[in-house]
């Protein structure tokens, strides 16, 4: 009987954790469809728009080593909890912001109670299931949930949008963490801590530090005018941040990172995978969403309903991934994985005028390729690690997610408007606004107030140089997932070279 409600309770624990994390997810992409319309409202610049996506991913990505190492100390369920409280609280203020400066703050919070929550999520995980199969499973249903929220994330705004105003979709969140919270207070089980060792808060602002300086020197070189000076001196706090954080971790007896874990082949492929995976579908499914509204002229709720197929294949791919881990190991779905993603992405830039079903095989392509490769990236991550860094393990492999969807925003993002502005040639018989080269809202925007002549030709210009940008983008995404399957590829066969030279001397010996 204790064996029956020990082994209900597990899954118990998984449908909870499961819950929590689709809402954040879902949060890193459901302003995709919403943005035009939240743009046009605020009267967001485009500085503003990109920061509106990027403030929540970048203090989940900040914080998560640190809340990661937190979580080993206090306890994951409590993490977990205070983590809900936070999300709730700051979702609630971004449903009502009045501008685009609150709003911005607000997904900061957002992100403060994401990078509380996601670290703890995965360790429960991996502390509940101790069956090698079953945790492959229940980590295969983590990663489907991950990336398959992600996709669905512009679906969910495109619904509430059709009958709701766009702070819909943050309030849209508070009924399911107060639910999140009595079910988790009740049935979560209550875990000691996991470790002694200290919070390092220093070592979490480097962090954070050095990805906003990051994403701020990729955003000035996609400006029209980008300042050399701002670029190589935000470039610059980067890359002190990075190098005062590694020099950190490695004199702490108790680092946020512990740097041997990547000597770890099977581990490093895990966050090589779990990061260029990431990026790639983040950053091409932002661009694809804004195209569908912004050049084909679908109402946000048929463009959602026109990405359905990528969450609804990772959903599926997810626990299929994890059922075969065991046959065919983490390394070997990694490669295929990240090959398939390649020929998606090639594939719906060769249907993107289409209809039917060659696109929605090529983006049901792209979910499962992408599900699969998280599946095995994550099982890699947390399989490899010892239980006393679950925490630790947990964190390095979101960070690896939340990093990798900061860059495919700022990076392909950037891609989208430097390839934009470079393509928009306008008359100068055309008497347009500056703000036209900024970006496609801008220039849409511009043609509201211009003769029906005029604006027909603003707006043609415009999709045509929009649609330039894409394909930029698609090429960009195709460059570095082809990279990383290599290189992936490349780790494994080292480790098998090094395995083999090690039984040749044993034998020899």
């Amino acid at each position: 009987m204790t064996h029956t409600t020990n082994n209900t309770r597990k899954w118990i624990t998984l449908l909870i954790v499961s819950t929590a994390l689709l809402l954040i997810v879902i949060d890193m992409t459901v302003l995709y469809t919403a943005l035009p319309r939240l743009t046009h409202d605020l009267g967001a610049s485009a500085s503003a728009k990109l920061w509106i996506i990027n403030a929540y991913t970048v203090v989940v990505s900040g914080f998560l080593l640190g809340m990661g190492a937190l979580g080993d100390r206090v306890g994951y369920k409590r993490m977990f909890i205070a983590g809900l409280a936070v999300f709730g609280a700051a979702s609630l203020c971004a449903a009502y912001a009045p501008g685009a400066g609150a709003l911005i703050a607000a997904r900061a919070f957002l992100g403060l109670g994401a990078s509380m929550m996601m670290p703890a999520t995965l360790a429960i995980i991996r502390l509940a299931f101790t069956d090698d199969r079953e945790r492959a499973l229940a980590i295969g249903v983590w990663a489907a949930v991950a990336f398959g929220g992600a996709a669905l994330g512009p679906v969910v705004g495109g619904v509430l949008l059709e009958y709701f105003w766009w702070g819909s979709v943050f309030l849209i969140n508070v009924p399911v963490v107060l639910v999140s919270l009595v079910l988790g207070l009740w049935l979560l089980p209550g875990q000691r801590a996991t470790s002694r060792r200290p919070w390092d808060f220093v070592g979490s602002v480097q962090v954070f530090a050095a990805l906003v300086c990051l994403v701020l020197t990729i955003k000035e070189f996609a400006k029209p005018e980008p300042s050399l000076a701002v670029a190589v001196a935000s470039g610059t706090l980067s890359i002190v941040a990075m190098l005062l954080f590694v020099r950190r971790q490695r004199r702490s007896t108790s680092p946020l990172i512990d740097f041997s874990l990547f000597r770890n082949p099977h581990f490093s492929s895990g966050v090589i995978a779990a990061t260029v995976a990431s990026a790639a579908l983040v950053g091409v499914e932002l661009v694809f969403s804004q195209r569908l509204q912004l050049v084909t002229g679908l109402t946000p709720l048929e463009a959602g309903l026109a990405i359905l197929p990528i969450p609804l294949a990772a959903f599926v791919a997810g626990p299929v991934a994890g059922l075969l881990l065991a046959r065919i190991g983490s390394r070997r779905i990694i490669v295929l994985g990240l090959a398939a993603t390649a020929v998606a992405l090639f594939g719906l830039a060769l249907t993107v005028e289409a209809s039917g079903f060659a696109r929605v095989a090529v983006l049901a392509l792209l979910g499962m390729s992408v599900g699969a490769t998280m599946t095995a990236a994550s099982n890699a991550v947390m399989n490899n690690a010892p239980e006393d860094r679950a925490g630790m393990a947990a964190s390095v492999e979101e960070v690896s997610y939340e990093l990798g969807s900061v860059l495919g925003v700022a990076l392909l993002g950037s891609v989208l408007s430097s390839s934009y502005t470079a393509a928009l040639i306008i008359p100068r018989t055309l008497a347009v606004p500056a703000s036209a080269s900024d970006g496609i809202d801008a220039a849409l925007l511009a043609a509201e107030s211009l003769p029906a002549h005029a604006a027909t030709q603003l707006v043609s210009l415009a999709h045509a140089a929009f649609d330039k940008g894409f394909f930029a983008v698609i090429a960009a995404a195709v460059l570095m997932v082809i990279a990383a399957a290599g290189s992936v590829a490349a780790i494994g066969w080292q480790a098998g070279a090094r395995r083999q030279r090690t039984r040749t001397g044993e034998c020899a010996s």
